[in-house]
């Protein structure tokens, strides 16, 4: 797959909410994964390990009020999509959270993931 076609397919994964299986389709084995400054798994690397993060993600949600994401927008072999949630966190109450994901693509598969947000603080 190209870079667009990549694109395209985690679009659609994640608008059904199939977050693990965009990972198990589209990410490399040697896959890093950069969250902001601070944050927890700030720095995950390998398919498995960021596998982990998101299972533990979903694991702390109480609830998902809304979730969207944008049309991705591609060039070369890099492309970036915004996404918006609307959730319930676990002993967090319930938060806005918007972010812009940048991904790289080499060889039909993403190399790499970086993802840009204000870290959430509990209500």
């Amino acid at each position: 797959m190209n870079t667009q076609e990549v694109a395209n397919r985690l679009v659609l994964l994640c608008r059904e909410g199939k977050f693990v299986n965009a990972i198990d389709e589209l990410y490399d084995e040697n896959i890093l994964s950069l969250e902001p400054r601070g944050a927890r798994g700030e720095r995950t690397e390998g398919k498995a390990a960021v596998k982990a993060k998101t299972v533990e993600f979903d694991s702390m949600l109480e609830q998902v009020h809304s979730s969207k994401i944008s049309d991705p927008i591609v060039t070369d072999n890099h492309f970036a999509c915004v996404m918006e949630m609307d959730i319930t966190m676990k002993g967090m109450g319930r938060n806005p959270m918007n972010e812009v994901c940048v991904y790289e693509v080499k060889n039909g598969k993403i190399v790499a993931e970086q993802f840009f947000y204000s870290m959430m603080m509990p209500s």
